[in-house]
């Protein structure tokens, strides 16, 4: 019966992915474990190590579906090693062909390679729908590139930019973040077959052939030297997921934020019969999104303990590699399951924009001080026009009163402007600067995925 917020019949949907599960279930753990040795009794093979037939016996048998897989927890409850599926295996394959298995390897090779492999299959599907997150951002950014709204510093109106420019910002993150991800393959996507202390003794002859051919049979890189207590392809994996999740949080909170009653520029995906409240029938809650910035939260949190398990005790520690199996796992779980939540949001993200025109003037004027102070500055000078205009807002700010009330009165200003010339300087759509041209470009860096 399940007992986990990810495997739970009630809660899954909410921290994981069918997908993903799939990726780590009992099967695709056992069949990766399979994998590795069926390519480790293939090299052998083709190399005249053990008898080529059978490694042809161990590749035809090497299939989860054969195996007692409860069997295989069972002998975990007095072993930690991979001789519980060394004994599932055996119990399958005829005659003596079982006594050719994991031939010179050591439990940490298998292991280790088996985590590789069920990783990058994890590593696909979230970069994948990284990727799929960011085609829809940039829809977002073609689509508002000139859509005028309220930039804001410090939670407060700054100047005005345009929803195109703020959705630039996260694609080119998320561009980043997807680039990082494709970086780590090279360096995390290594095998690992090096014997009890990583020095190959068991098979100095064709030790290094062996590692060759069994790498190029998986997919997988070769490593320099053996990594069985250099966990930093680990720790750069999940810290990796960190960062992903930082960016996507990142985002996820700004639609987040933009959905309060008062600002309410963005909402999530809405559908009628999504229920907000049970007892307040009006409540459009930002549920998926509070289910996404939590996911994202736990995924960052996780990667912490991944570069702790970095500290190894000599040629072996089982202790540290225990935190992996648990935790890397989950991280993908999780991520997994918030992107694919992410995906549905940034595509079908609700944007108004006639309450981005109308937060525009909310302060009335107050957001184009900077633009105010810039014009006056040429004629009146840089220090005493920011004087002028401070006082200026300060007054507006207090009495609630238009910025360009206050400037009409301001003997300074009426003496070296018209009244046309303030208009322009306190219109918010005149002062969105580059942002459309930023937009651009980031539409232009990325036009592969638009």
């Amino acid at each position: 019966m399940p007992c986990t917020a990810v495997d739970s019949q009630i809660h899954g949907f909410l921290f994981g992915t069918d997908e993903m599960r799939e990726i780590f279930s009992d099967r695709a753990w056992v069949q990766k474990w399979l994998d590795t040795e069926a390519a480790l009794a293939r090299a052998q093979g083709e190399l005249g190590v053990i008898p080529k037939e059978k490694a042809d016996i161990i590749n035809e048998y090497a299939q989860a579906e054969r195996l007692d897989i409860p069997s295989i927890g069972e002998f975990y409850k007095s072993s930690i090693t991979i001789v519980p599926l060394l004994k599932a295996f055996k119990a399958v394959l005829p005659g003596d062909a079982g006594e050719y298995v994991h031939w010179g390897a050591t439990s940490q090779d298998i292991v280790d390679t088996g985590l590789v492999l069920l990783e990058r299959d994890a590593w696909q599907v979230i970069v994948r729908d990284m990727k799929e997150c960011l085609k829809s951002t940039l829809k977002l950014v073609a689509k508002y590139r000139d859509t005028p709204m309220a930039g804001r510093t410090h939670v407060v109106h700054a100047i005005p930019i345009t929803f195109g420019y703020k959705a630039a910002v996260w694609a080119d993150e998320l561009g980043r973040e997807i680039e990082r991800l494709e970086a780590l393959a090279p360096r995390v996507f290594v095998g690992e077959m090096a014997g009890a202390v990583g020095t190959l003794a068991s098979q100095t002859e064709k030790g290094l052939e062996t590692q060759q051919r069994m790498f190029e049979i998986l997919g997988l890189g070769v490593p320099t030297i053996a990594w069985h207590v250099a966990r930093d392809n680990q720790a750069e994996f999940v810290s990796t997921l960190a960062l992903c999740a930082g960016t996507l949080g990142r985002i996820n909170h700004e639609i987040f934020s933009l959905q309060h009653t008062e600002i309410l520029e963005l909402e999530e995906p809405f559908f009628m019969g999504k229920i907000g409240s049970s007892t307040m029938p009006h409540k459009r809650n930002p549920a998926v999104l509070e289910n996404v910035l939590a996911l994202l939260r736990n995924v960052r949190s996780i990667a912490p303990a991944i570069v702790e398990s970095m500290i190894s005790e000599n040629e072996r520690d089982w202790g540290c590699f225990l935190s992996e199996w648990e935790a890397i796992p989950r991280a993908c779980h999780l991520m997994a399951a918030a992107l694919a939540k992410s995906k549905n949001i940034l595509e079908n993200l609700i944007v108004y924009e006639k309450h981005m025109e109308r937060n525009l003037g909310v302060q009335k004027g107050l957001m184009m001080s900077e633009c105010v102070m810039m014009h006056l500055a040429p004629r009146l000078g840089r220090m005493t026009a920011h004087e002028i205009v401070y006082k200026a807002c300060m007054q507006a700010y207090e009495q609630e009163i238009p910025l360009k009330e206050v400037l009409m009165k301001t003997p300074e200003v009426t003496a070296a402007f018209s009244e046309q010339e303030v208009d322009v300087m306190v219109d918010p759509h005149s002062y969105v600067g580059l942002a459309p041209v930023f937009a651009d470009r980031v539409l232009e860096k990325y036009r592969d995925y638009a």
